[in-house]
């Protein structure tokens, strides 16, 4: 893993209830095939209450959410504020290209835990009833009309371990050939 495939946490967060956003914590433990201990998003099959409608035995892809800090920035630019655990993501990273990660890179969080990565995250329309607008802000359309996801990314976890503001991200990306981010 060379200099430019790494980064930092910058936040963690997890809420036990079914909450839009999370508060953030000192750490918060990653449990190898289930998520984040203690948050209702955990689980070996879907949690996200739409998908459990749909059907309950799927297999979870979005046991962690990680967004990047530089957005924030960005709607900050485009009048939102945002602040970590407030998109309902429990990891929050600074220098990593989160969104440009093929599907399957691993994810090195602190010490011992891994994230295998799963997809993009779609954002509801949640979103725009924490702030009005915000939807417009982290879904979009590309000059060629691909529609733009922004609001983050989502995995599973391969490995457990504690997780802390401060601890490093290494990458691992898969083997090629490589496939781009879709939506899970």
């Amino acid at each position: 893993m060379g200099g430019a495939l790494s980064g930092t946490v910058t936040a963690v967060s997890r809420n036990e209830t079914y909450a839009f956003s999370k508060p953030n914590r000192e750490s918060v433990t990653l449990v190898a095939g289930l998520g984040v201990e203690g948050d209702a998003h955990a689980g070996a099959t879907v949690r996200h209450r739409s998908r459990m409608a749909q059907d309950p035995t799927r297999p979870n892809l979005r046991q962690v959410h990680l967004i990047h800090e530089e957005l924030f920035g960005e709607l900050r630019a485009a009048g939102f504020e945002v602040a970590p655990g407030d998109l309902g993501e429990n990891v929050t990273t600074r220098g990593v290209d989160l969104l440009g990660l093929p599907v399957g890179t691993l994810l090195h969080l602190g010490d011992e835990a891994v994230v295998e990565v799963t997809g993009l995250r779609n954002p509801c329309l949640q979103i725009d009833t924490f702030q009005s607008g915000l939807l417009r802000q982290v879904v979009g359309r590309d000059a060629e009309g691909h529609v733009v996801r922004k609001a983050g990314i989502m995995g599973i976890v391969t490995a457990g371990g504690v997780v802390r503001p401060g601890d490093s991200i290494g990458i691992e990306l898969p083997p090629e050939p490589r496939r781009p981010l879709e939506r899970v």
